[in-house]
């Protein structure tokens, strides 16, 4: 079928991709057929229907977004300084730098996530299930990350703390898109020492009591 061709899928892909960033979250599916020089039943044939274009646009953009975030992630447990303070500022610098690169791609890019967190999720339910679940995956994967490199030695807990975590970071940032007032660094540091309180308040009690014993 010449609807998979992935060619003229990426064609596609990129023609919707103008018209959000040119016309915002509420782009009409015609205005992407019509820069993409064909009619919306053709547009969604190659995907489908709409919800397959939606969820196009989503594997595109966001598996790209936690791609540029993983090696922050990995960075968390690699080369980590052995002792408790020098750990919590290892953990304090990857924090950082990875939410300033989240910041920066929503920031630069804030059309596209305007249209797939709010347009396409809440007039799609297929779509906003699709993209609960990259964000689901993402924390899943903090948390093992949390888990392996034992900055979070429990299991359990690191996994409540990665989806805590990417939660907190992703509804974060969608507050400062709406408020460009507020310096980036201002809202960095903030989203960091929560991080890193709710990292260190279990793992400092669990200093303390090892050196007790």
């Amino acid at each position: 079928m010449s609807g998979r061709d992935p060619d003229r899928r990426k064609a596609l892909l990129d023609a919707a991709d103008r018209v959000i960033l040119r016309e915002g979250p509420e782009a009409s599916m015609a205005a992407i057929a019509a820069e993409a020089g064909i009619t919306k039943p053709i547009l969604y044939r190659h995907f489908g229907d709409k919800s397959g274009l939606y969820e196009a646009l989503a594997d595109r953009h966001v598996r790209t977004v936690i791609a540029q975030l993983r090696p922050g992630f990995a960075g968390a447990v690699s080369d980590r300084p052995p002792g408790f303070a020098e750990a919590a500022s290892d953990l304090r610098g990857r924090a950082r730098t990875t939410i300033t690169v989240y910041l920066d791609l929503i920031s630069a890019n804030r059309n596209l996530y305007r249209f797939l967190f709010h347009r396409a999720s809440a007039e799609d339910t297929r779509m906003r299930s699709h993209m609960t679940a990259l964000v689901r995956s993402l924390g899943e994967e903090l948390g093992g990350v949390l888990a392996a490199g034992r900055v979070v030695p429990e299991p359990v807990r690191a996994q409540v703390l990665g989806h805590a975590f990417v939660g907190m970071v992703q509804t974060t940032g969608d507050w400062w898109l709406e408020h460009p007032e507020v310096d980036r660094a201002e809202v960095v540091e903030g989203l960091v020492d929560v991080i890193v309180a709710a990292v260190s308040h279990r793992s400092g009690r669990a200093s303390h009591a090892a050196g007790r014993s």
